[in-house]
């Protein structure tokens, strides 16, 4: 098991997980419980799978979980645009959370490589 918060892909998700937070809750009520809920759920799911994933037992595992982070990046890419498109959210903050976006994207794709099992000391 390795402490998940000594992975720069987890607090850059992290980050991005609060900075959706604080964003989704000026979001108009009537989205309280479709936009605002699946946006925030797809933001936890990211730093979530990736402390869940350094809790398994091997690279394998973690890899696993790594993957169903990636899926709830990709969704929260959606979802921002979504949100973008229908007048939610505004494009410099749209642009600031892409940003953000795609640095978790990189981080979490360097740690998802790292663990591949021809790259691992035998």
């Amino acid at each position: 098991m390795m402490p998940y918060e000594r992975f720069e892909a987890w607090k850059v998700a992290h980050q991005l997980a609060l900075e959706i937070y604080r964003i989704t809750a000026q979001w108009p009520a009537t989205e309280r419980y479709q936009l605002t809920a699946q946006t925030r759920r797809a933001a936890l799911s990211i730093p979530t799978n990736i402390a869940e994933g350094a809790a398994k037992r091997g690279p394998r595992e973690f890899r696993r979980y790594l993957d169903i982070a990636r899926g709830s990046l990709s969704e929260l890419s959606y979802l921002l645009l979504f949100s973008k498109d229908i007048g939610v959210l505004n494009d410099q903050i749209f642009q600031n959370l892409t940003e953000l976006r795609t640095k978790v994207g990189r981080l979490t794709w360097g740690l998802y490589s790292s663990l591949d099992p021809r790259r691992l000391p035998t």
